[in-house]
């Protein structure tokens, strides 16, 4: 399993890619829910309402250098947001606090694959080569297809603007036993 020196890699991959070199800071102490597991929740409990992240970045820089990103959720809706190139798809996820249970559970580390995404093919052509640390958490994903990619390892580039990722119907997270499917 990778440590947090494979999330630092790609902190700095991104960061070459025209990402900010930043770092999460958590504000407030670790979701708990079932089983007091972090990213884990129980029943009715709002994944919203959870997540207080800071980011210790520059000024956000122009339209110029966004992405535009639409997540098909669980669910069927879409939800649209836009990250800076050179940011992961989890931090797009992050940064626009959007509501998809379970996702970037463990923050990037490479230690679960709840930020399991399906790109369109077109996309997933001209994603960078996958590492060998990503594929094993991708052989835990639920709904693995030949286009899955886990989120916090596809930085985003200019040619991926107007993207769509679905997101899988159920959520395998590699830390715990608990399937979180359909529930956002």
């Amino acid at each position: 399993m990778a440590t947090a020196g494979g999330a630092r890699l790609l902190r700095a991959a991104c960061a070459a890619l025209g990402g900010s070199a930043r770092r999460w800071r958590l504000l407030a102490g670790p979701r708990s829910g079932v089983g007091g597991l972090p990213g884990s929740r129980g029943p009715g409990r709002s994944a919203r309402a959870s997540r207080p992240l800071s980011l210790s970045a520059p000024a956000r820089s122009s339209s110029e250098d966004k992405v535009t990103v639409h997540f098909v959720n669980r669910d069927g809706e879409t939800i649209t947001a836009k990250g800076k190139i050179g940011d992961s798809l989890l931090d797009v996820v992050v940064e626009n606090n959007l509501d998809i249970d379970g996702f970037g559970a463990c923050e990037g580390t490479l230690a679960c694959s709840t930020c399991h995404l399906i790109f369109e093919e077109h996309i997933f052509e001209k994603l960078d080569t996958i590492t060998d640390e990503e594929n094993d958490m991708l052989d835990l994903a639920f709904g693995l297809t030949d286009r899955s990619r886990l989120g916090c390892q596809v930085c985003l580039k200019k040619s991926m603007d107007n993207m769509t990722v679905r997101v899988p119907e159920a959520v395998a997270d590699a830390r715990q036993s608990i399937d979180m499917g359909k529930t956002s």
